[in-house]
């Protein structure tokens, strides 16, 4: 169906003024349906309009008491005429349940067979539930009535209450946009608390109940700290009542901002045991939810171009605010290590664009650009200007904003005019060069006789003169540092630092957003230096310099193994171990350097590692699964199954003994019958989608015929199984069983828009791009659908994405042929 444009957007909102939403749902209908009711009152200054509903069936429809002709109903549009001043719009349909993420989406657990549901509407997905003028400029408050099984709970963006069995009401909103409003309907356990008061909650599944009775606190907490210190920061507070934090099944993204109910998905419940940077992750997503309540859902963007403001924004402050209101720290460690790279590569490929785009792109195209640059370099760009700005200027401009916009909607534009306001001076400029101009500039280091000298170059295709306040750092062989706080503000910056330190880091703090080039005699120390710097963030830094250098072929991808294998043995840090290997895995191994023996010096440096790092650490964890995702050592990794030669200090619980499994199906080690002997030890649906995962990696023509039907031909495939089993089918050990399939991805991968919608058909792309097949004619192949427009734009954008990763390699492998 056609995407909204920017243009017919205007054009409704001009027209139109939604009063309200009174949305009455059954969820008693049975398993593929449920019904819709919707009563739309609105005020109109136009005689015509649409509203957009997208049912199984449209049983009727009645505009100020008239009948509409339910057959005018068309791709998702269904046209109004004979607007009054004032009307009364009620559409009642039969809704399908989804099971891709989007709409109502139903998942039935694994574990007990119990069933349950949660609205996810963001984009274009809210008219799968309701009947609405769906864009995030017409905002209305909401009324829902749920009738549900009268064991069910049902939570949503209102106070919920059971007024009988079976049948609920919820208490009218403040006015949302349509893409935040949601429902939480099933047998959930759910925990309660309440703070400063506000009433709190967290539900999950059923199977999950042990498990959320031991989070449920640590929640809490970093909940309440949360509230408090925003509280403080911001003079609005917290507007939208209770606040319940859903824990649901087979979700898409890793959380999502409902006024009064943020949905998470539930593997931030912990089943197993986990690392210190897993929990803070978990923390600094609650904390990112809690700052969408004010910039997103009390104030939200006008257009979806302006999406990116409510993320980086929300980005910027769960680091911000997890580092100085919660027990957790380590953020702009993580930062630095994981959502920065994300971003680097993202702004580095040739789908790069503005942090701030034009409003020029419909509703779908729009979601294209939700990636690293949205998140990761806008929060980056936001540290910088609060930095420059001072905090007394950036959030008495933020205060100003949503005050001057409470409940409504407002641009780029407008924050930027409140921040100018709150005293900062040319924004403009800075804006222009930040968020208006993709691409990220280098900045390197040289020595002069007297110092250091820093070069600032901007890429050639997306030319700007981007200011960079950072701090440079000397260190000695020692490993002692000497820092300097520098301004580039030119092509070339002296710094006064003396020219015979060992190692010299642009940008040590990570404060920028730019390529970092170590010096000649800076690379020729590292190795010696490195396991001294102490600060993860330096280490950070430095990792990303090489990680980066080595994708633009400016260094042999030896140098950078040699890193990982300098670093691995000292790295203190759970979140440098598991970056370190990651990048191994998805970058290195198989990509830039030939899978073996390469594999085999890691997995033995790994082994040594975890003969001597500290058991039960956090670091530990780590290091145990990056032995079990590297080791060919069959009979150990039965051994630790059977519960024989596992490390003092860790657990082979359900997801560390998956993890297991999965490496020996791909070498080869279990069939399936070993999977689903497992699966019988955990028939949960965690279980199912290892399992699905496992079998997708077993090394037999049978196993991987299995896995790319369930990719390109299941239409009823749950979203987290079809996620799997693109997971598990390639590695660059079985290449050569693999092969067959790379052109027949680019014949078929099209044709998948047809089964799916929404969010899925691009991440079911990406995942399932040939990534290891480092071929020229992958990259021909792919050229050729990015050039058909008839293909989904979500599918040519993952495509590209993917083929530019290729091209990059295979410029790496050029120059370092030997």
């Amino acid at each position: 169906m056609p995407s909204l444009t920017v243009d017919g957007a205007r054009t409704r909102a001009a027209a139109l003024s939604v009063h309200s939403y009174d949305v009455d749902l059954d969820l008693t209908q049975g398993e593929r349906t449920f019904g819709s009711s919707t009563t739309i009152k609105f005020a109109a200054t136009a005689p015509s309009s649409w509203v957009d509903v997208k049912p199984d069936e449209l049983s009727s429809v009645t505009l100020n008491g008239a009948a509409v002709d339910v057959a005018g109903l068309n791709d998702g549009r269904l046209e109004l005429t004979g607007l009054q001043p004032e009307n009364e719009l009620v559409v009642v349909a039969t809704m399908l349940y989804s099971h891709d993420g989007e709409g109502l989406h139903r998942a039935v657990d694994a574990a007990d067979g119990l069933a349950y549901t949660y609205a996810m509407s963001f984009l274009d997905a809210a008219p799968r539930i309701f009947a609405c003028f769906d864009q995030p400029d017409l905002k209305a408050p909401y009324r829902f009535k749920i009738t549900a099984p009268e064991e069910w709970l049902v939570l949503g963006n209102g106070a919920a209450t059971q007024v009988s069995p079976g049948r609920w009401e919820l208490a009218e909103t403040k006015p949302l946009s349509t893409y935040f409003v949601t429902i939480v309907a099933g047998p959930y356990h759910q925990l309660t608390d309440t703070h400063d008061g506000i009433a709190l909650s967290v539900v999950s599944r059923q199977s999950l109940k042990e498990a959320l009775d031991r989070e449920a606190a640590d929640i809490f907490e970093v909940t309440k700290q949360s509230f408090d210190e925003y509280h403080r920061m911001f003079s609005h507070r917290y507007p939208f009542g209770e606040y319940h934090q859903a824990f649901v099944p087979e979700f898409n993204a890793g959380a999502m901002e409902n006024p009064g109910c943020v949905t998470f998905r539930d593997a931030m419940v912990f089943r197993s045991a986990v690392t210190d940077n897993e929990r803070s992750q978990r923390a600094r997503t609650i904390v990112h939810e809690m700052a969408h309540q004010w910039f997103g859902d009390t104030v939200t963007m006008q257009w979806w171009n302006d999406l990116w403001l409510n993320e980086s924004f929300a980005e910027y402050m769960a680091h911000r605010v997890a580092t100085s209101a919660t027990q957790y720290t380590d953020n702009w460690i993580d930062f630095a290590y994981m959502r920065k790279w994300w971003g680097l590569q993202a702004d580095q490929r040739s789908s790069t664009h503005p942090v701030a785009a034009d409003a020029v792109k419909d509703a779908l195209a729009s979601l294209d650009d939700f990636d690293g640059i949205s998140y990761a370099k806008g929060a980056a760009v936001l540290k910088q200007l609060a930095a420059y700005l001072g905090d007394d200027v950036f959030l008495a401009g933020v205060n100003a904003h949503i005050a001057a916009n409470e409940f409504g909607n407002a641009t780029f534009a407008d924050l930027l005019a409140k921040w100018t306001e709150a005293g900062a001076v040319g924004l403009d400029d800075w804006a222009q060069a930040w968020l208006r101009t993709p691409g990220l500039d280098t900045i390197s280091a040289t020595r002069t006789a007297t110092g250091i000298k820093l070069q600032r170059e901007a890429p050639a295709a997306y030319p700007a003169a981007r200011p960079h306040k950072l701090t440079v750092a000397g260190y000695d062989m020692d490993g002692r540092a000497t820092t300097v706080d520098v301004l580039v503000d030119a092509d070339e910056v002296d710094v006064a630092l003396d020219p015979s330190v060992a190692v010299v880091i642009p940008d040590a703090g990570d404060d920028s957003w730019a390529k970092i080039r170590l010096d000649a005699d800076s690379l020729a120390n590292l190795a010696a230096v490195l396991p001294k710097i102490e600060d993860g963030v330096t280490r950070a830094v430095v990792l990303n310099s090489v990680r980066d250098a080595v994708a633009d072929a400016e260094l042999d991808p030896k140098v950078g193994f040699d890193v990982v294998l300098g670093m691995l043995p000292s790295e203190q840090s759970d979140i440098g171990v598991s970056t370190l290997l990651t990048w191994a895995s998805t970058h290195l191994l198989g990509v830039y350097l030939p899978y073996e023996p390469y594999r085999g010096q890691l997995a033995d440096l790994i082994a040594a590692r975890l003969e001597t790092v500290e058991p039960e650490s956090s670091v530990q964890l780590s290091v145990a699964r990056g032995f079990v995702r590297f080791s060919d050592d069959v009979e150990r990794l039965k051994g630790w199954l059977a519960g024989s030669g596992v490390p003092t200090g860790v657990t082979m619980d359900a997801d560390l003994r998956w993890l297991v499994t999965l490496q020996l199906a791909r070498l080869g080690a279990v069939g399936d019958a070993e999977i689903d002997a497992e699966l019988t030890r955990d028939s949960s649906s965690e279980g199912v989608v290892h399992a699905t995962r496992c079998r997708a990696a077993l090394p037999t023509a049978a196993a991987k015929e299995r896995a790319w039907a369930q990719i390109m031909t299941d239409a009823e495939l749950p979203n987290y199984e079809l996620y799997a089993a693109c997971e598990g089918f390639w590695h660059p050990a079985q290449e050569s069983l693999t092969a067959a399939y790379v052109d027949r991805y680019f014949a078929e991968i099209a044709g998948t828009e047809k089964l799916r919608s929404g969010w899925v058909v691009a991440t079911c792309a990406k995942l399932a791009f040939p990534r290891y097949s480092i071929e020229q004619r992958v990259v021909d192949l792919a050229g050729g659908l990015l050039a058909d427009e008839s293909v989904a734009a979500g599918i040519r954008r993952s495509i590209g994405d993917g083929s530019d990763d290729v091209a990059r390699a295979l410029a790496v492998r050029s120059a370092y042929a030997s």
